[in-house]
């Protein structure tokens, strides 16, 4: 048995990846109308966007945009595995991978999840989700900007990173954490495909060790 799958945290990740299913741009129809007046073009220069992925994902905020439920526990099992004590996630939306995450470090004994996102409401939804589980002493929520909220007070070694918000800026927040990743630190990158640049440091450049490990996630580790 494990926090991840028991009650309150199962029941609850059960209910969120339902909810996850159904939500998609032609659920709501103010999105609806946003997305279906973009070409595909469009929509690719905005997810890889390092400017205007603000109006981006505001526009998106009614809608979980979560992991997959298989990517999810893929989170709790690197993370439980390496025996993480602090971890930290670009991209909170709902909270999903916050729960399996901090799940994990429950199961661990302990830690610091230190969590970012700039949409407010979704801040609060994931809040409430995070209490919900019982797992909310373990999570430091930072609202606002990941450029900015996690250019300042990180842990001195950080054991996961799991980037999962505006993939334009993958490369700049995994250089942001770099100095804190410990020697075997792990990097979950979600659908990393929207950001070349980054996928051209991790597989490229000495330091790290990469491979997509599905077709949504890219796993990386800091070398020594």
């Amino acid at each position: 048995m494990t926090t991840l799958t028991t009650a309150p945290v199962a029941p609850l990740l059960d209910l969120l990846f339902a909810v996850d299913k159904e939500a998609h741009p032609g659920s709501d129809p103010e999105v609806a109308a946003y997305w279906n007046g973009l070409s595909a073009p469009e929509r690719s220069a905005l997810m890889q966007s390092r400017t205007d992925y603000a109006d981006f994902y505001a526009r998106l905020k009614n809608l979980p945009l979560a992991v997959s439920r298989e990517t999810g526990n893929l989170l709790y099992m690197l993370a439980r595995s390496t025996r993480a004590s602090t971890i930290v996630e670009f991209g909170t939306s709902f909270g999903l991978s916050t729960l399996c995450l901090a799940s994990a470090l429950r199961d661990n004994g302990g830690g610091r999840l230190i969590t970012s996102e700039f949409e407010a409401s979704k801040v609060a939804r994931a809040r409430q989700h995070l209490a919900d589980g019982g797992l909310a002493d373990l999570v430091e929520f930072r609202e606002g900007d990941a450029l900015e909220t996690l250019a300042h007070d990180l842990p001195a070694a950080v054991d996961l990173l799991l980037l999962d918000g505006a993939k334009g800026l993958y490369l700049d927040i995994l250089a942001l954490v770099e100095p804190v990743l410990r020697p075997g630190a792990l990097i979950i990158a979600d659908n990393a495909d929207h950001c070349p640049p980054y996928l051209a440091k991790v597989r490229g450049a000495e330091g790290y060790l990469s491979l997509p490990f599905s077709d949504e996630v890219e796993l990386s580790i800091r070398l020594g």
